[in-house]
């Protein structure tokens, strides 16, 4: 695991990624109390709106994670630049199903911390949903804090 790297992402991991990632959101949205139908028309809209041009979006950083040569995980990544250094923002952090529980969210956070200070980047935020305990615990652990809440009453 000690050889976890990024490589930018091809057009055919991105469409494979896509497809994953639009119902995977979609899925997540849904647990929050969505309408699954409503929840597809969010993650289609959320994608239309962040990625207009794929891979070739400006300012979005879409890579491919590897150990060795075995594909592992997707970081996203959008980075602005502001009057005090460059922000990014994790869209995504995904690892593998297969291969959670074995320190490879770690290792890409890590690897995605890096990339970051290499591309002059001073804060790093995210979004992780509320029925996800596993990431925020793993977020927290890195050193990410806490900066708002989100809450819902199901009346």
């Amino acid at each position: 695991m000690d050889d976890v790297r990024l490589a930018p992402m091809t057009e055919t991991q991105y469409r494979a990624y896509r497809e994953y990632a639009d119902e995977s959101y979609a899925r997540s949205i849904a647990e929050t109390g969505m309408v699954w139908e409503d929840a597809v028309q969010q993650s289609a809209k959320t994608f239309a709106e962040l990625l207009p041009d794929g891979l070739a979006t400006p300012g979005h950083h879409l890579w491919q994670a590897y150990d060795g040569d075995d594909e592992i995980g997707v970081l996203w990544l959008r980075i602005k630049p502001g009057s005090a250094g460059s922000h990014a923002f994790g869209f995504d952090f995904l690892v593998r199903e297969d291969v959670r529980r074995r320190g490879y969210g770690r290792a890409i956070m890590a690897a995605a911390e890096q990339k970051c200070r290499e591309l002059g980047v001073v804060s790093i935020g995210l979004h992780v949903f509320g029925h996800n305990p596993g990431a925020r615990s793993l977020y927290e652990q890195m050193g990410f804090a806490i900066t708002g809440y989100n809450m819902r009453k199901k009346l």
